[in-house]
Order: C-alpha cells, then sequence, then structure tokens
C-alpha cells in the first residue's frame, strides 16, 4: 500500500510559478513511476507528466511542455512539479499518481495508477 499526498497548491496570477510537491509513504519508492493528472471542472481527468522509477526520463502532455517540470528524489520520497508560465487554463485540482513499475507506453493513462493521492487546488488568476 502507498500513500500519496500533495501539497504546495494555491492562487497564482497568470505568468507566475508554483511547485506542487507528492509525498510517498513507501519503502521501494524508487520502483514507482511517478505521475501527475489534473481535471477542471466538467472534465476528465488529463495527463500532465510523468516521471520513471528506471532512470528518471520523462513525458509531458503538449499543453504543459516547456513550462512544467516534474522531478523526483529518491531519497526523501517526494516527486514535484515545477509549474512556470501559469495561464488560467491551467486552473485545476492536481492529483500525484504512483505505479509499480509500470511501461512507459501507460504514463499518460490514469487507469493504469494503482495509487492517488487527494489533490490539491491550483487556481491561476487572469
Amino acid at each position: 500500500q502507498v500513500q500519496l499526498v500533495e501539497s504546495g497548491g494555491g492562487l497564482v496570477q497568470a505568468g507566475g510559478s508554483l511547485r506542487l510537491s507528492c509525498a510517498a509513504s513507501t519503502r521501494t519508492f524508487s520502483s514507482y513511476v511517478m505521475g501527475w493528472f489534473r481535471r477542471s471542472p466538467g472534465k476528465e481527468r488529463d495527463f500532465v507528466a510523468a516521471i520513471s522509477w528506471s532512470d528518471s526520463s520523462t513525458v509531458y502532455a503538449g499543453s504543459v511542455k516547456g513550462r512544467f517540470t516534474i522531478s523526483r528524489d529518491n531519497a526523501k520520497n517526494t516527486a514535484d512539479l515545477q509549474m512556470n508560465s501559469l495561464k488560467p487554463e491551467d486552473t485545476a485540482v492536481y492529483y500525484c499518481a504512483a505505479n509499480y513499475r509500470s511501461p512507459r507506453s501507460t504514463y499518460n493513462i490514469y487507469s493504469a495508477y494503482g495509487y492517488w493521492g487527494p489533490g490539491t487546488q491550483v487556481t491561476v488568476s487572469s
């Protein structure tokens, strides 16, 4: 069982930055793919970014590529999402997710993740 808790959400003006952090409670954190998803009101849960368990390679949704950066610290059991140049359309509840040694082809599929945090609200004002 893996428990995930997000932090770092809040209200920011367009063009600003936020850093989200996900803390995981597991002794085998380094074996988990870590992903970030988001859900805006009335929309499905969309993929944002993921980082590999094996080589820390990353995958991004096209809408955030070049603005967001995902990273992980296996010593601290954390996965962070640095969000720069934020836009009002980035407003959403952001969720951290984890999956054990899953293949790269599943990184952007929310149903492939077995563990989820409760989410943290990010609001970008125009």
